[in-house]
């Protein structure tokens, strides 16, 4: 075969896989594709974008019926009343955001690294009585917090934590869902790659810093969004009492309940108290969805 023949046999082949990868669908059905996604974008900005606009409209707006999507006069006013309601408690309103930053870092620091090496162990390794705290660790996961509350107090009660830091910080650590969502990740790790990093004269704690935490990156990344979207908004009313100690979304909702003379300020505070889990998301998802797209181990 000539080179010329040789040329054109391969230039057919690569126009065949070309066309073999083209979606079989006309340009109409990637139109209404498209425009089911954008619908449903729409609807799913919707309460962010009511919620922003609501805090930007002066009091006389809030009221107006029919209700108005976007703020006609926007103004700042209502944050600013929020701040000045806010700087009139005898505790400082910066107390009140060091105490849930506090309760929030730490109990999602705990509650990662715990979850991280249990599910490591039970992904991982064999051992009597493992497939059984597995199946109580999924049977938790159907008990809501209301469920579980009072004996949840009974304990924290017991260990002389009530009316303290510890008594949000320490349950947060054992979260189910956080055990259950990083051991079924961990279990498509190859046990080649940690077997190899053995040979190579890694111990178990550097196998798990070094290999198996970066490699269950996108299953860290989410328990972080949830565990700090749960304690951001924990009003610690429950185990919590003195004013000095409380969170500032207790703090927020207090204000909320003020009547209808502090609807501009409750409007305000809908948006802060979400600043932080769509925040968090945001920074986070790109990341997760980068790892997803390129970490497909296999054995």
């Amino acid at each position: 075969m000539s080179r010329e023949k040789k040329e054109s046999a391969a230039k057919r082949h690569v126009a065949i896989k070309i066309r073999r990868r083209q979606p079989n669908r006309s340009r109409i059905v990637d139109f209404i594709i498209y425009m089911f996604l954008v619908l449903i974008a729409m609807l799913m900005a919707f309460p962010l974008v009511f919620a922003i606009s609501s805090a930007l409209k002066p009091l006389d707006e809030l009221f107006r019926f029919p209700p108005k999507l976007f703020a006609q006069n926007p103004t700042m006013d209502n944050f600013q009343d929020l701040f000045v309601t806010m700087g009139k408690s005898w505790v400082p309103f910066s107390r009140y955001i060091l105490n849930t930053v506090f309760i929030t870092v730490a109990g999602t620091v705990g509650h990662l690294i715990i979850s991280s090496m249990g599910a490591f162990v039970l992904a991982k390794y064999d051992f009597p009585g493992g497939k059984m705290f597995f199946r109580i660790v999924v049977v938790a996961l159907m008990f809501s917090g209301y469920v579980t509350a009072i004996p949840n107090y009974l304990i924290i009660n017991a260990v002389g934590w009530i009316d303290t830091y510890m008594a949000i910080i320490i349950p947060a650590f054992a979260a189910p869902m956080g055990l259950f969502l990083m051991k079924q990740f961990m279990e498509g790790l190859p046990m080649s790659l940690i077997e190899a990093a053995k040979i190579d004269g890694a111990n178990e704690w550097r196998v798990f810093a070094r290999i198996v935490m970066p490699n269950v990156k996108p299953a860290w990344l989410t328990l972080t969004i949830l565990s700090v979207q749960s304690l951001w908004n924990n009003g610690a009313t429950t185990f919590i009492y003195s004013e000095e100690k409380k969170t500032l979304v207790f703090a927020l909702q207090q204000i909320q309940s003020g009547g209808i003379a502090r609807t501009g300020q409750a409007a305000a505070v809908a948006v802060i108290m979400m600043v932080v889990p769509v925040a968090t998301f945001i920074l986070s998802e790109s990341q997760v969805l980068e790892t997803m797209a390129s970490s497909g181990l296999k054995d």
